[in-house]
């Protein structure tokens, strides 16, 4: 997927993300991609495709009703930094992800919480 924008990869993800689709959510990933989760106190880094599957499933089942909402972009060379609000039940938390993106699909998802 050489010449996707960055933007534009990071979109496909949050797409698929949106939907809860974890099929397209690994197809807008590398195989040997990373996500830093925002656990306490430090985060839990998951690498790879099967170990970052785990942690959305994970995610969707402990919270089916939960919602990311996008606040801000920024696109700079291979980076992209999304702000958002995550939005559950009768509560919320900002953050950010800094995203990397190779070759058109998303190699790295670091996330960061408020609070």
């Amino acid at each position: 997927m050489t010449g996707v924008r960055p933007l534009d990869a990071v979109a496909r993800f949050q797409t698929a993300f949106a939907a809860q689709d974890l099929d397209g959510i690994m197809a807008a990933m590398t195989p040997d991609c990373v996500f830093d989760d925002t656990t306490p106190p430090d985060g839990v880094r998951h690498e790879g495709a099967d170990h970052v599957r785990a942690a959305w499933e994970q995610l969707f089942r402990r919270s089916p009703d939960g919602a990311f909402h996008t606040e801000e972009l920024i696109e700079a060379s291979d980076r992209v930094v999304v702000c958002w609000r995550y939005d559950w039940g009768t509560g919320h938390v900002r953050g950010v992800d800094v995203f990397t993106v190779r070759d058109g699909l998303v190699a790295e998802k670091r996330a960061y919480v408020k609070g």
